[in-house]
């Protein structure tokens, strides 16, 4: 049997990978479109607060964890490619026991966390009594949660995306159907959108380990032999270390832009929350050729194949210039079509049509970190993501220091244009080490 790092890569396997992921990100914002809509039902104000609030307090604090999707899914297309299936499956068991283990201290830390919510956010007493309810019911979602980090990045590793979509179909068709049951058939109102989302998340988790079934047959006694190895567990860690601190200042990058737009005024502010909507577009889009670069690249070096890496990365990097390129015509031709059907405010759709060039462009300019974050995550080459990070985000601020000042709001645009120009150049000078792992 050929392995599985050394079989052919065609465009039909990247599309085959690819695809999947692109519908499976489509469902994910109408999950809280739903969910805002069923509780707007009510005909209050406070239940829409509190869903929302308790939603991004947990969006925010799982995030942390996303980790583990990718550090499980480089390091597991590895030992796919190597034909090492009693390591592939202690990968997948090794993650699935830090993400059991994190979901557990969030529940068990549940009082403080709520506590620090309300200082970091104050609401008002009828929202803050809401959002606790809201929390009490989510929070014990939390190890199912974070354990489908694990599940996600080995499906993606084994180019099962097709099952990654069938897993988001269930889950988000389930807790749709459940939120209209619990809130509006019987009237649980905010607790039921709770109710609806737990029990959502551990059959997504029982779901997604059904699919992971192989992980747990005849191999696993060996599997878990090897779930302890210490150099297994060092390497792990290395690299979901380098992920966590490259994601933390990605994610600062941005809340900073948020911030510094906020000093616009309401107008600016709300037309850069429209167009970055165009951003979190062009991201789900190429999400699924960056996956894809995930499977591919960890595989061919698994497999110790050079032309494997290569062809990979070529092939990826057209993939996703041709996506880029196409978002970039849709943007220019249909952009203003698109900010109407986001707002209806006349001062936020002209404020945010003087700033479509800068979204038509972001997606030929970004496509690069994108793809390449996949090739680097699928090579474990983390620490080279981290230092492109430590590199991009002082020109970054330096880009904001001098922009700003000068052009105002379309300065930030421009710095952020620089922040993907940059992790782009500084991953693509690193590119020989993913080419010299695979040769060693």
């Amino acid at each position: 049997m050929t392995p599985p790092g050394r079989t052919e890569i065609t465009h039909a396997r990247v599309l085959r990978m690819a695809l999947p992921i692109v519908l499976s990100n489509a469902t994910v914002p109408l999950l809280g479109a739903v969910d805002t809509a069923v509780v707007g039902q009510l005909g209050l104000a406070a239940p829409i607060g509190a869903v929302g609030l308790g939603a991004v307090v947990l969006a925010t604090v799982y995030w942390i964890f996303s980790f583990l999707r990718m550090g499980t899914s480089g390091l597991a297309a590895q030992a796919h490619g190597a034909g090492d299936e009693a390591e592939r499956s202690a990968i997948l068991l090794r993650a699935l026991i830090i993400g059991f283990g994190a979901g557990l201290c969030f529940i068990l830390a549940q009082a403080p966390l709520v506590w620090a919510t309300f200082k970091v956010a104050p609401a008002s007493a009828e929202v803050e009594a809401l959002t606790r309810q809201y929390l009490a019911i989510r929070l014990w979602g939390a190890p199912a949660t974070i354990g489908l980090f694990a599940v996600t990045g080995w499906l993606v590793a084994l180019e099962r995306t097709r099952g990654i979509l069938l897993l988001q179909l269930w889950m988000n068709g389930l807790n749709i159907g459940l939120d209209l049951w619990f809130v509006i058939g019987l009237g649980w109102g905010v607790p039921g959108v709770a109710a609806a989302t737990l029990i959502a998340e551990w059959s997504g988790l029982a779901l997604g380990l059904w699919l992971c079934r192989d992980a747990f047959g005849p191999v696993l006694r060996r599997a878990w032999a090897r779930v302890g190895d210490r150099a297994a567990l060092a390497r792990m860690m290395l690299v979901n270390r380098d992920i966590m601190v490259r994601s933390v200042l990605l994610q600062a990058s941005f809340t900073t832009f948020v911030f510094l737009g906020a000093g616009f005024g309401d107008v600016t502010l709300a037309a850069n929350q429209v167009l970055l909507q165009f951003l979190e577009i062009s991201a789900y889009a190429l999400d699924g050729f960056a996956f894809a670069a995930e499977a591919l690249v960890g595989q061919a070096v698994g497999a110790r194949s050079v032309a494997g890496v290569r062809r990979s990365s070529v092939m990826l990097g057209q993939w996703g210039a041709g996506g880029a390129l196409f978002l970039a015509l849709v943007f220019a031709l249909a952009g203003p079509q698109i900010i109407d059907l986001i707002t209806t405010s006349p001062e936020v759709r002209a404020e945010a049509r003087q700033l479509l060039p800068w979204l038509v462009v972001a997606p030929l300019i970004g496509v690069a970190s994108w793809i390449l974050d996949g090739v680097f995550i699928g090579a474990t080459q983390t620490r080279e993501m981290m230092r492109a990070m430590l590199i991009s985000v002082p020109i970054y601020g330096a880009a904001l220091l001098l922009l700003v000042p000068l052009m105002g709001n379309h300065g930030l645009w421009a710095s952020l244009m620089v922040l993907n120009a940059t992790r782009g150049v500084t991953m693509l000078l690193a590119y020989p080490k993913v080419e010299r792992q695979a040769a060693v």
